[in-house]
């Protein structure tokens, strides 16, 4: 069957991003079976493709942020909210993401907005080293889902980390955060964690916490 969408537009004060998402977690397309070949399993390939409340805070918190002659990356950007704005907004932006699909998509919703082309990579957190640069701020949400996967996150981050870096990640509340703040601090990564303020948006509440990490 043919995949459904869902668009929606997000309103961050006088700028709409318009989006362009799978319309629900049950949407499922690999022809080819390169997700697969990946080890994304049919029940998981949607996942890259709906919208979480954990983008949504990310998305709040990227429309005031201080970008001013920083080079930031996305990591694990799923529908790019975040670097949607951030692009709208005249970041030096850089997305990227396991999934396949996610490049495509992120286009999609580039033209879509009638915005730039955002440079893209897709990545695996277990390749070591960078071939597209190092970033003085590096953002994501949601991406402290698996104990396995945390230190090779932390290695990603320190590979595309430029000396003096500011690392945001929005968690939703997985019980990972004081391990991966742990690893990261054997990189010169000190700590901070604070409560979502804008919560514009979101259908219910949202109990997790912005991990702010800096050297």
């Amino acid at each position: 069957m043919p995949l459904r969408f869902r668009y929606q537009t997000f309103e961050f004060g006088d700028s709409d991003i318009h989006l362009r998402s799978l319309r629900d977690t049950q949407q499922y397309s690999d022809p080819g079976g390169k997700a697969l070949g990946l080890g994304i399993s049919p029940a998981n390939w949607a996942l890259f493709g709906v919208v979480w409340d954990s983008s949504q805070v990310l998305a709040r918190l990227m429309a005031d942020f201080d970008i001013d002659g920083k080079r930031t990356l996305e990591l694990g950007c799923g529908m790019a909210l975040s670097s949607l704005l951030l692009n709208r907004r005249g970041a030096d932006i850089t997305a990227t993401d396991y999934h396949p699909e996610a490049g495509a998509f992120l286009e999609a919703n580039t033209r879509l907005n009638e915005d730039s082309d955002i440079p893209f990579f897709r990545a695996d957190w277990n390749q070591h080293g960078s071939k597209e640069g190092l970033f003085d701020l590096i953002i994501a949400s949601d991406v402290l889902y698996e104990n396995f996967n945390l230190s090779s996150l932390a290695r990603f981050v320190e590979d595309h980390a430029r000396p003096t870096c500011d690392v945001v990640v929005v968690d939703p509340g997985r019980k990972q955060q004081g391990a991966f703040a742990k690893l990261m601090s054997l990189y010169g990564f000190t700590y901070e964690r604070e409560k979502a303020r804008d919560l514009s948006g979101l259908e219910k509440p949202f109990n997790g916490s912005i991990l702010k990490f800096s050297r």
